[in-house]
């Protein structure tokens, strides 16, 4: 028996940790993969406030990790498979057990999502990825093709310029949702190029990526593009394939919150890029953390 329990191992399950361990609550927390979510796949986080130059994502996480351990985090390294709300008591079901718990914090965060053209479930792990930092060594030397207007995808864009020879930003409008500041780097690269009002249609190759077919939506005309690998950053989806609809949650899947992180079932709460918040970034994640750490606090004490 836990006091809480936090599926998600990303910065904002990493701060509820640390909080609630903190806070003297008995405090697991529950994750697949290895700890700091998409964030410590990043190669490099500018806007997190404390580091001037910048810091590694991984690093940073690692540290977030190492912080959650002093206090005294336990760390489940198991897949949850389903979440039981029918008593006071919580249960998650995992790959080997069920945990059982007095309060939940889902910070499960997102997952990026797919493109949705032919070519890309084939080439998936022989040139079309969806991290740069994961796999933009083995593109050395090469071309290759970012597809995406956001943050992610321009970041990622010039990050990939440390080892590919060019590098075609794919976006189908003419404007970005990117910051100045991501442009700017991208603008002044000479490795980048963008290819505008333009859309993915499908990824060719044989064995291997070997190009994509791009739509000019403007005029309807299309083209192909040589290219080594594809790295696709549009958007992302919720990480709720373990809940069964009984927690509220808007059209795209993100789960619903009041304003203390508070879902529809008493003694569960959202935290970080799962919920559904305006901002999804490191800064924010860590915010919730803390904030549905306290709350579990709160909750926990008045029963």
């Amino acid at each position: 028996m836990h006091d809480v329990i936090i599926i998600g191992a990303g910065p904002a399950g990493l701060t509820a940790g640390i909080y609630a361990a903190r806070g003297g609550l008995k405090t697991a927390i529950v994750e697949l993969a290895m700890p700091g979510g998409q964030a410590a796949s990043t190669e490099n986080i500018e806007n997190y406030p404390g580091f001037p130059d910048g810091i590694n994502g991984y690093e940073l996480m690692n540290s977030f990790h190492k912080q959650a351990l002093t206090f005294g985090v336990e760390f489940i390294f198991e897949e949850v498979h389903e979440l039981d709300f029918k008593e006071s008591i919580k249960k998650i079901r995992t790959d080997n057990q069920v945990l059982e718990a007095r309060a939940i914090i889902i910070a499960a965060g997102s997952k990026p999502r797919l493109l949705g053209v032919p070519g890309e479930e084939v080439f998936k792990g022989r040139g079309v990825s969806y991290c740069a930092t994961c796999d933009g060594a083995f593109f050395r030397g090469k071309k290759v093709v970012v597809v995406g207007g956001g943050d992610a995808a321009i970041e990622e864009g010039v990050y990939l310029t440390k080892f590919a020879e060019e590098v075609i930003i794919v976006h189908r409008r003419a404007g970005f949702r990117a910051s100045h500041i991501a442009m700017t780097h991208a603008k002044d690269n000479s490795k980048i190029r963008f290819e505008l009002n333009a859309k993915v249609e499908e990824i060719l190759g044989s064995d291997r990526v070997e190009g994509v077919r791009i739509l000019d939506v403007l005029s309807g005309e299309t083209r192909e593009i040589s290219a080594d690998g594809v790295f696709i950053y549009v958007g992302t989806d919720p990480n709720t394939q373990f809940i069964n609809g009984e927690i509220e949650a808007d059209e795209r899947g993100y789960i619903q919150t009041n304003s203390l992180l508070q879902t529809n079932i008493v003694g569960v709460y959202a935290a970080g890029d799962i919920r559904n918040t305006p901002l999804r970034q490191v800064a924010t994640a860590v915010g919730d953390g803390a904030l549905a750490a306290v709350e579990v606090e709160k909750y926990l004490s008045e029963q």
